[in-house]
């Protein structure tokens, strides 16, 4: 027997909400004001921040940063020239800015890619069941026991030619069985709401129920993760970069001047300092973006 919420659930009707809510019904403290997020607050400033210095960097910077002089090798941080030169003799602040765009968009690539296939794969499994999830349950188990970076070190390690796509797509084959779980767990939860069981019962067919009922549900916390794991992403590519198997020259990316100034950091520091914070404050503001909505989601299921 399908009861009357659960058919204006499936209807699209919202269920109606009792007035005996303590905070709502006798105008508590809840009833007007919300907490606030300042985890996602913070987040999106930077990121919207970083998006900007990637997008049109010339706004932060007038110097080229291909505009080298081995005669400014490392020299120090003056007041033309605030973090120094690296030792190419390039600007670094115009090289860090730069840089931007290739770090964020490796990230955000390999984040789309994967959860593309998380969405298609994941959602499938939990689906369908059966053979197809015991299938794919299997293989991400297995495929999640390798590390991250080491796989992109031996992967990247075996060929000369590393550019952006290349390390995007080595990124890619290790970041997927997270995502794949979750959209698998967040389909199945979804399956097993009431709403959606009596949707089931009523004969909607598969394709409207993934499309109306079950893919809005399940993809939520697969952003939240996806959000997070871009920072995770940005320090995969500075750490293979710095140890030699990721991008190269002549490409431009903050994994790269870690790389560079972490091979001259004894008698230049300076070289290492403004790459490390940017790549700081960058996983950060991904992680509180994360954070944040999580936070967001917990309030509307709250409310």
């Amino acid at each position: 027997m399908i009861s009357a919420v659960d058919a204006g659930a499936v209807l699209g009707e919202t269920p109606p909400v009792s007035s005996s809510s303590p905070a709502r019904a006798a105008g508590g403290p809840a009833a007007g004001r919300r907490p606030g997020n300042a985890p996602l607050a913070v987040g999106t400033v930077l990121l919207v921040l970083l998006a900007t210095v990637a997008v049109v960097p010339g706004v932060f910077t007038d110097a080229d940063p291909r505009s080298c002089d081995l005669a400014d090798s490392l020299v120090p941080p003056s007041w033309s020239h605030p973090f120094g030169f690296d030792v190419f003799g390039c600007d670094l602040a115009a090289k860090t800015v730069y840089g931007a765009r290739t770090s964020l968009l490796l990230a955000l690539s390999v984040v789309a890619l994967t959860g593309l296939l998380a969405v298609v794969l994941g959602t499938l499994a939990g689906y369908a069941g059966g053979l197809l999830d015991g299938l794919v349950s299997r293989v991400t188990d297995v495929w999640s026991g390798i590390p991250l970076v080491l796989g992109g070190v031996v992967l990247l390690s075996a060929t000369d030619r590393r550019g952006v796509w290349q390390v995007v797509a080595v990124l890619a084959v290790f970041s997927w069985p997270p995502m794949v779980r979750i959209a698998r767990a967040s389909t199945r939860q979804v399956l097993a709401l009431d709403h959606v069981t009596a949707a089931r019962a009523l004969g909607v067919g598969p394709l409207r129920l993934l499309a109306r009922h079950v893919l809005p549900n399940a993809a939520r916390p697969l952003v939240v993760f996806a959000s997070a794991y871009a920072g995770v992403l940005i320090s995969a590519e500075a750490v293979l970069t710095f140890a030699g198997v990721g991008l190269q020259r002549p490409t431009e990316s903050w994994g790269i001047l870690l790389q560079q100034g972490g091979e001259v950091a004894s008698r230049a520091p300076h070289a290492l300092v403004l790459p490390s914070v940017v790549l700081v404050v960058a996983v950060a503001a991904f992680v509180l973006l994360g954070e944040g909505l999580r936070n967001a989601g917990r309030g509307a299921h709250d409310r």
